[in-house]
């Protein structure tokens, strides 16, 4: 029997065939039990590598006509190291080459491109996506594939300074074709990673998305970016548009400089505002919409739990030792509050905060929300299957996994959701 591009069953989520054709090559390993494992061998494979922090300041300074002694000055200036730059540089780029030579030894076709110049046409391509670099560039990777049974593999090529949550194991970083032998054999699972949807609607919305690349825009350049003229902005609903990105990790809504407290300065003839807080309203499952400040909003995935909602939400040692003092006093308890106990209590909490990826279910969180007479905040943290969020910001972006921006501000309405189709097919490696 021949494989293709597979139906998954609904129960166990194991590939059945189908008549279609394709390209993907799906093959039966040898096995005289009951359960034949299924290998998988693309013909073509897309690598896209990340842009590494020598590649950016040198062609962010090429331009200023800076010669190469002159970003070694700078960098020394700035308190960079050229040398440990280039360094890091080198160690990604030969690790890059051993991912390419391993395909190609193999007979696959492979086809390099920088983050810069991943598009669609890249994706239709490819049979299966490779991301060289670390959880940014494979967040990347994944952003441009809708496609459920293309797969996106993480590999991470710089371990000393990248963690590499959603990349395969360290040790296939210098032994690939190790991983690439799992993948024939039919030594693997497929992990299909939960994704979040977004519909906007409302009024003066911009539908043009800003790449945020590696590095951190400059406010000049992110309101460059976001700027708009009048003729854009319409007094008419329109929508709802389901925008062209997953979220893998989570979406934050947000002020773009929501880190600064609202300080006001009051004067006989008027009012100056420093900065404002994120202001909007907040239905969670349909539920009744709600008027909320806060520093902003965090909806995050099974796979973004262990990331930024994570360290939002965590306890740390001292305070679940605090609060364990307040009960134990008010209560009259006779609990010896150890550090053993302490550290239980806050490893149980802390991880409950995290849930498989592949669980259709999401995980809200207001960050550091303002409660008195006008603003509540009875939704500040939960599961949840559908959140929407009607701004009433001045200067809000809605963005995805850190990467892609959208203006969000005052008239626009975000549904975010999830859907089975918008699955992510990534793989664990049998170990």
């Amino acid at each position: 029997m021949s494989w293709c591009r597979a139906l998954l069953c609904a129960r166990c989520r194991c590939p059945v065939p189908s008549p279609a054709a394709t390209r993907l090559t799906l093959r039966r390993r040898a096995s005289t039990g009951p359960s034949k494992p299924v290998g998988f061998r693309p013909d073509r494979v897309a690598v896209v590598t990340k842009t590494t922090r020598y590649e950016f300041e040198q062609q962010r300074h090429r331009y200023a006509g800076m010669s190469e002694e002159e970003l070694k000055m700078l960098l020394a200036l700035k308190g960079s190291s050229y040398n440990g730059l280039l360094q890091r540089h080198n160690i990604h780029s030969e690790n890059v080459e051993r991912i390419v030579e391993s395909l190609r030894n193999e007979g696959i076709e492979v086809r390099v491109v920088k983050r810069r110049d991943y598009d669609e046409e890249t994706v239709r391509w490819a049979d299966a996506i490779i991301s060289a670099g670390g959880d940014g560039t494979m967040l990347l990777a994944a952003s441009k594939v809708h496609d459920r049974f293309k797969p996106v593999i993480g590999v991470n090529t710089d371990p000393v300074r990248s963690e590499g949550h959603l990349c395969l194991p360290v040790r296939y970083t210098n032994s690939f074709p190790e991983a690439l032998r799992k993948l024939y054999s039919g030594e693997f699972r497929w992990l299909w990673r939960q994704r979040i949807r977004l519909h906007l609607e409302g009024t003066g919305i911009n539908l043009t998305p800003v790449d945020l690349h590696d590095q951190q825009l400059s406010l000049e350049q992110h309101n460059k970016a976001h700027h708009y003229t009048p003729e854009q902005t319409s007094a008419t609903v329109s929508g709802p548009h389901l925008l062209p990105v997953r979220a893998l990790n989570e979406i934050f809504i947000g002020e773009s400089l929501s880190s600064r407290v609202n300080y006001k300065f009051c004067k006989p003839r008027f009012t100056f505002s420093l900065h404002r807080a994120s202001y909007y309203e907040i239905s969670v499952d349909d539920g009744p919409w709600e008027k909320q400040k806060s520093s902003g909003l965090n909806v995050c995935t099974g796979t973004g739990s262990k990331a930024w909602s994570y360290n939002i939400n965590k306890m740390a040692p001292q305070t679940v030792e605090e609060i364990l003092r307040i009960v134990t006093s008010h209560k009259k308890l006779d609990l010896p509050l150890d550090s053993e106990l302490i550290e239980r209590v806050t490893n149980e909490y802390n991880d409950s905060l995290i849930f498989n990826p592949e669980e259709q279910k999401m995980f809200f969180s207001v960050r550091e929300p303002i409660a008195n007479r006008v603003f509540s905040s009875i939704y500040q943290r939960g599961f949840t299957s559908k959140v929407s969020v009607r701004s009433r910001c001045w200067d809000a972006c809605m963005v995805v996994d850190g990467g892609t921006s959208f203006e969000f501000n005052d008239g626009a309405v975000v549904a975010i959701a999830m859907e089975g189709d918008d699955a992510l097919r990534t793989v664990l490696l049998d170990e």
